[in-house]
């Protein structure tokens, strides 16, 4: 009998981009697209882009590109395509006819790092069903390719097993899924609810993926989040206090990264963890001022909050990693009102963050001074858990406090 070593077999992978009428910089999207490749684990062996005036509906690039490819993958050994774009059923199916390939689309790339860092039950539901609902679409066009090609990239999470179900199967689990994702949108509705009674305000971290959000909160607050030279290194929301000095607290929030062409699927599927930067009463837009794509990472973010409806609230843009740039302090945000150049590294600019951030809230603040009687001590206790107390000074008539409150109990005391 014979006895085979089985080793896993390395990933090698094409890319594939298509330029259309020049809307957007293909070769910058191949740049990040490569990045999400070595992150998943695979080994970018070459890439291929085509110019069209539109891309093909039945297989993404066109007949002779496809013969080009065929060679480049054979000169390159490669074991798969990565494109560009999302891929439909029709394209999936016909290209991997075409190539005799794996073939996996920019979507199911996304889909596929975000189910291997998934710690939390929370994110690990999430991603589970944006890939369900990206694949419950394609099981004709990535059947094949799934059986014959086995383990690596694109078939972590559900994997072949649930995907060879069939439909009815698979829309009882993702309505099982839909279940337990919104119980624990309940949890953080009421969690959100708790926050609002206590009055502290919250600051959500948001930003490009590996812009410095996780290491600028670790550096504030000592939250212990993994930081990752790697794409989308967290997914998990972590939330800590950050005392900002003269004995006022907020709470800050990180957020999972954002990337250009989000997919719908995973935008749906992790509405209720993209949205605590709706319900943040501050955003703080980290920026990585090393990144030669930065502007275009900057409208992304924007592009985004304004699809999660997020608006009308103070923005703080942070230019981080001023250890790594030569533009030092020149770049301007003029969708911020704040501006600012940090280093989570160095702790550069830190200070003056907490500053900007106790400014904002003494804004929304009124300045109270006056003297209460001993009978009305229960106001100060009011003004220590909700303002922020500055003096209070025992006098024979009673108690002088010099402080600053929120508008909402400013009657009350």
């Amino acid at each position: 009998m014979n006895i085979y070593e089985l080793k896993e077999q390395e990933e090698r992978v094409i890319l594939v981009g298509v330029q259309v009428n020049d809307s957007e910089l293909v070769e910058e999207s191949l740049d990040e697209l490569s990045e999400l490749a070595k992150t998943a684990g695979a080994t970018v062996a070459g890439r291929l882009i085509q110019n069209r005036e539109h891309i093909h509906p039945a297989t993404y690039i066109g007949k002779g590109k496809i013969l080009e490819l065929k060679e480049l993958l054979w000169e390159m050994d490669a074991t798969g395509i990565v494109c560009d774009d999302e891929l439909s059923s029709v394209q999936l199916s016909h290209l991997e006819e075409e190539l005799g390939c794996k073939v996996i689309d920019r979507t199911l790339l996304i889909l596929d790092i975000f189910a291997s860092r998934a710690v939390s039950s929370e994110g690990k539901i999430q991603v589970e069903l944006a890939q369900l609902k990206y694949r419950a679409s394609r099981l004709v066009g990535l059947r094949n390719s799934l059986s014959r090609l086995g383990g690596g990239i694109g078939t972590r999470g559900p994997g072949e097993k649930k995907l060879e179900m069939d439909r009815r199967l698979i829309r009882e689990r993702i309505s099982r899924l839909k279940r337990e994702l919104k119980e624990v949108e309940q949890h953080r509705e009421r969690i959100r609810s708790q926050r609002k009674q206590s009055r502290m305000k919250v600051a959500a971290l948001v930003g490009y993926t590996s812009a410095g959000k996780s290491s600028i909160e670790n550096a504030l607050t000592d939250a212990g989040i993994l930081e990752d030279a790697m794409l989308f290194s967290t997914l998990d929301t972590t939330t800590r206090a950050l005392e900002l000095g003269k004995k006022q607290q907020i709470l800050l929030t990180d957020t999972v990264g954002f990337i250009r062409k989000l997919p719908h699927h995973l935008i749906e599927a992790f509405k209720s963890t993209l949205e605590e930067a709706k319900y943040a009463d501050i955003i703080i837009h980290v920026v990585d001022a090393s990144n030669s794509q930065m502007d275009t990472q900057m409208h992304v973010v924007y592009d985004t909050l304004r699809q999660l409806g997020v608006e009308g609230k103070p923005i703080i843009t942070l230019f981080n990693k001023q250890d790594q740039t030569l533009d030092k302090g020149t770049l301007r945000d003029f969708q911020a009102d704040y501006t600012l150049y940090t280093s989570a590294k160095t702790g550069q600019g830190l200070e003056e963050l907490k500053a900007v951030l106790l400014e904002i809230l003494q804004k929304e603040q009124i300045y109270v001074e006056r003297l209460y009687s001993f009978t009305e001590a229960g106001k100060i206790q009011l003004i220590r858990q909700n303002g922020q107390l500055l003096e209070e000074e025992y006098v024979p008539e009673g108690i002088a406090v010099k402080a600053y409150v929120p508008k909402e109990i400013y009657s009350k005391v």
